[in-house]
């Protein structure tokens, strides 16, 4: 389903006379009614719309200032600083869904800082996903074609190893190393701590740590 024709069933979802602001990108969108107590999350692949309501009214109204004033400009920063029009429209979607959807209502100062630097975080992530993404590809490809997982398991394990590196993310680069190292290369303690030049009783305490932000992550 195209944006365009997503958009519009979205559009004929809502009440009549609610249509109102739609922030559409290539994979998904955001629509609003008119006052903005509503918004309306669409997701292209399957066309649906799910609402939602506004807890806090003064948040979907700041953001839709924020939208109206500064999307066009946020748009063409990314646009400069990725150089692809598709990731641009996504990542600018995305970060004023990041602003709506946050818990804590904040005084924005600065608008444009605030949103870049928003931005900033969500072009970081998307490197690292297809860091992941490609090391995943390179990686299947070294295995013999008959021992090859099937696509729907290729798609499970990449978003597993995503959702690690989610949860994983802020920990010490020994203590990730030290986890994945442990779980997925399956090296024992005595050998990350010569890698590391650690010692054992560390190593422990490193995969511990890990293991407990992934088991007891909110």
């Amino acid at each position: 389903m195209l944006a365009h024709d997503a958009g519009q069933f979205c559009k004929n979802e809502m009440p009549a006379g609610e249509q109102g602001l739609a922030g559409l990108s290539k994979n998904r969108g955001c629509i609003y009614n008119a006052n903005y107590s509503h918004f309306y999350w669409c997701d292209f692949g399957t066309g649906k719309c799910t609402t939602m309501s506004a807890a806090k009214p003064r948040l979907h109204h700041d953001v839709q200032s924020l939208y109206t004033d500064h999307h066009g400009w946020l748009d063409g920063w990314l646009r400069k600083r990725l150089g692809n029009s598709f990731d641009a429209a996504d990542l600018a979607q995305d970060t004023f869904i990041r602003v709506l959807t946050r818990d804590v209502v904040e005084v924005i100062r600065e608008p444009r800082a605030y949103l870049t630097t928003i931005a900033q975080g969500l072009i970081a992530n998307q490197y690292r996903h297809r860091q992941i993404e490609q090391a995943y590809l390179d990686a299947l490809a070294r295995i013999p074609e008959q021992h090859a997982p099937s696509p729907e398991v290729r798609a499970v394990m990449l978003e597993t190893l995503m959702e690690i590196d989610r949860l994983l993310d802020g920990l010490d680069m020994d203590v990730r190393k030290a986890f994945l190292w442990s779980q997925l290369d399956d090296l024992g303690h005595a050998e990350i701590a010569e890698r590391l030049n650690i010692s054992i009783s560390t190593v422990k305490r490193h995969i511990a740590k890990a293991l407990t932000r992934c088991c007891f992550a909110e």
